[in-house]
């Protein structure tokens, strides 16, 4: 099913719009090359021969040099609403995703109240019908008040429209719980996204286990409280034929469970997020929560080379960006008093592009591929460029430097890793679900109509 047939956003115009002599890279559709690429009626209409394409009062951008992809898709984005709307909510969420490139997220339910009932899943697409530049979809709870004992009515909240299920934010501790979890998955439908850390083994821990926690005096949290529970619920899902997916990878360990058990025929699928992908915990000795306290916590360097590896031979199969918004009053604190999580929609592409493309350690064809991936373990249709698809396209310019915050911010808050960078690589345009959505406000390419 495609974005639109799945999720919500708000109606308006279908763009009609012709990307005159753009690079085209769709790495699952076997795209790669110069076209004019014709939008219109909310699909991609036409790939034609560059400078061939007939505009027919269509708003005809002049872009030679650069680069036409799929819409990216997010699996993992915090919109805070309902409870928390002073840090993100719908509107403004869904606005820097647009300003990242992305066609479509899915918001995570550990809001307050958690989102537990058909009724709070249905207020928030009351919400994004009316405010949502990107299709969005909506995670329940898995257990009632994510307080991890009784499940909640996984049934109703599916045919309340519910993507699939997650305590993101908390384990689900109780091996039982997690089971009967399972068993309705089978019955229901939907994914369960798994937060996977085993508290007694994390403990008061605000950083990762190591060197570097010994050094700067803080709490370690050990990868094995990671990588531990990823083996239990893999076994689970092994054990009851039923699907699950993991979030933010951040340890080797974690990464070699999700292979041995998707080459023993288990459905789990897994994403991780940028900033385990570029950064390691030598970052902490700067003690800057503001950009390097999340959870789970940037670990070391081998893990970073074993999540890239997993992000090659598709151990992971999609890039997520754990979009977490959090005040100032939240972040300018001791480091072991802070709140743990950052914010990365708007800066996801750029930060990839620079730190894991431009040194040759992946290729862009795979950056753009995992960045779209994160539909399909959630049974939505990933966004393609291939004629006939609906319209989700990222317009992007490889060259371009910038300085993250130096414009400020789409999102509501500023808690950003990539603070303070200077990035190559932007997001100019972004159509989403047949419509403009973004458009960079420095944005002057020759604009012909």
């Amino acid at each position: 099913m495609s974005l639109t047939d799945v999720l919500d956003v708000r109606s308006g115009e279908d763009a009609h719009l012709v990307l005159r002599r753009v690079s085209v890279l769709d790495p699952v559709a076997g795209i790669d090359g110069v076209h004019d690429l014709v939008l219109r009626d909310g699909r991609v209409a036409e790939l034609a021969a560059p400078g061939e394409a007939a505009t027919d009062g269509a708003e005809v951008l002049e872009a030679d040099g650069l680069h036409a992809f799929p819409g990216f898709f997010d699996p993992h984005v915090h919109l805070r609403t309902p409870g928390h709307e002073h840090k993100e909510d719908v509107e403004t969420g869904t606005r820097a995703a647009a300003a990242g490139g992305y066609c479509g997220i899915l918001a995570m339910a550990n809001t307050r109240p958690p989102v537990s009932t058909a009724a709070d899943i249905s207020s928030l697409r009351e919400q994004a019908r009316a405010g949502a530049s990107v299709p969005v979809g909506f995670l329940a709870t898995v257990t009632q008040g994510m307080r991890g004992r009784d499940l909640t009515e996984m049934v109703e909240l599916r045919q309340a429209g519910a993507i699939g299920f997650s305590d993101d934010g908390l384990p689900i501790v109780s091996g039982r719980v997690m089971r009967r979890a399972l068993q309705y998955q089978r019955l229901c439908g939907g994914n369960i996204a798994l937060h996977e850390e085993d508290p007694e083994l994390s403990g008061e821990g605000v950083m990762h286990e190591g060197p570097v926690s010994a050094a700067v005096g803080l709490g370690g949290i050990p990868s094995v409280s990671e990588s531990t529970m990823v083996a239990r619920d893999a076994a689970l899902a092994a054990y009851e034929g039923a699907r699950i997916h993991v979030q933010h990878l951040s340890a080797a360990e974690s990464v070699e469970v999700v292979r041995a058990a998707k080459a023993a025929g288990v459905q789990i699928s897994a994403e991780a997020s940028p900033h385990h992908l570029c950064l390691t915990d030598e970052e902490v000795h700067s003690l800057d929560p503001y950009r390097f306290k999340m959870n789970p916590p940037l670990r070391r360097e081998s893990d970073r080379q074993a999540l890239i590896a997993g992000l090659r031979d598709g151990t992971i199969e999609c890039i997520a960006t754990d979009h977490a918004p959090h005040q100032a009053e939240e972040k300018d604190v001791p480091f072991e008093q802070a709140a743990m999580g950052v914010t990365g929609l708007e800066t996801a592409f750029a930060a990839l592009h620079t730190e894991l493309v431009m040194p040759g350690t992946i290729d862009l064809s795979l950056l753009v591929e995992r960045l779209a991936g994160g539909a399909a373990p959630f049974a939505i249709e990933r966004p393609s460029l291939a004629p006939g698809s609906e319209a989700n396209v990222a317009l992007c310019d490889l060259g371009a430097e910038w300085t993250v915050g130096e414009d400020g911010y789409e999102s509501r808050s500023q808690n950003s890793w990539c603070a303070g960078r200077t990035l190559t690589g932007r997001v100019l345009v972004t159509v989403a679900a047949g419509q403009v959505a973004f458009r960079l406000r420095s944005f002057s390419l020759g604009v012909a109509s």
